[in-house]
């Protein structure tokens, strides 16, 4: 039995014989499924990924052993969390982006997979050559730490107002040891960055998008746990786009990059900003559902 850096294990729990009265890991996860099918449309996924980290094996040791038995006393606990829509990355306090397993504290946003689409924009303009970065609101870290991981060449000052985010940001780039080229500070936008210094080669956020109008309709899942503040910008949802637009400039080299995540339907206002703003190659990356989620320009 072998053990990795999170405690997973490549070998199954096994019991003795006489303990069949327990549960099969089978028969655990289609009751959990059905458990959590008014909960989330993802219940079998939801209950593998609770049950795998449980018994502490990985969700293919679990689903090549599904007639194997074990006590999982953590698997009700969670199983209850999660039927309460709280989200499993704050069951488990991390997730998966980038093919990172990053921590991720409570209320902070969860790291989505729409997000990765912005890593890959910052990452297809500056390349592997040397770049400096300011990411504007970096939650738990997961865009800075992994555009430093894949850039080795990267220097990235990363900004949020929040302490817990700033900490467990932290916390994400210590565990891929890209501290030394990941500042931290502490500030609201670009509160935190002397325009007068070094402009960067690029200015990049997730900011809150969300109508406020929007709240009331969002799943249990992220209205009853993640932060509004991360996600609401007022009656139209562009309050903090707006102010990234008008505010970056000063902090862009000449043909700098601006990136940033959108949501749907917002396209067209966004390229108005930009537009507005003097921006040029104003363009739009789609996620995988083919909705413009990315918007990239460039300062003159």
């Amino acid at each position: 039995m072998t053990n990795n850096e999170h405690g997973i294990t490549d070998e199954p729990f096994r019991v003795p014989h006489s303990a069949c009265g327990i549960p099969t890991y089978g028969e655990r996860l289609a009751a959990a499924s059905e458990r959590l099918s008014d909960v989330t449309e993802t219940p079998r996924l939801d209950a593998e990924i609770l049950l795998a980290h449980a018994l502490g094996i990985s969700r293919s040791v679990l689903l090549a052993h599904l007639r194997e038995r074990a006590d999982a006393p953590a698997f009700d606990e969670m199983l209850a969390r999660r039927m309460a829509s709280e989200p499993i990355a704050y069951i488990l306090r991390e997730w998966e982006f980038f093919s990172l397993r990053l921590e991720v504290r409570p209320p902070l946003l969860v790291p989505r997979p729409e997000t990765e689409h912005l890593v890959e924009a910052v990452l297809d303009f500056i390349g592997q050559d040397p770049a400096n970065v300011l990411e504007i609101g970096t939650g738990t870290g997961c865009v800075a730490v992994a555009i430093a991981h894949n850039a080795p060449k990267s220097r990235i000052i990363a900004t949020d107002l929040s302490v817990i985010a700033l900490n467990n940001a932290e916390e994400n780039a210590r565990r891929y040891n890209v501290t030394d080229r990941i500042t931290f500070r502490r500030g609201n936008l670009f509160e935190a960055i002397n325009a007068a210094g070094s402009p960067f080669d690029v200015v990049c956020a997730n900011p809150p998008y969300v109508e406020e109008g929007e709240w009331e309709t969002l799943p249990p899942v992220i209205r009853l746990y993640e932060e509004p503040a991360a996600l609401l910008a007022g009656r139209d949802g562009l309050d903090v786009i707006r102010r990234i637009v008008r505010e970056a400039p000063p902090f862009l080299k000449a043909r700098g990059l601006l990136a940033f995540e959108i949501g749907a339907g917002q396209k067209d206002a966004v390229h108005g900003l930009l537009l507005g703003c003097g921006y040029q190659d104003i363009r739009f990356h789609l996620d995988l559902a083919g909705i413009p989620r990315i918007a990239v320009a460039q300062r003159p």
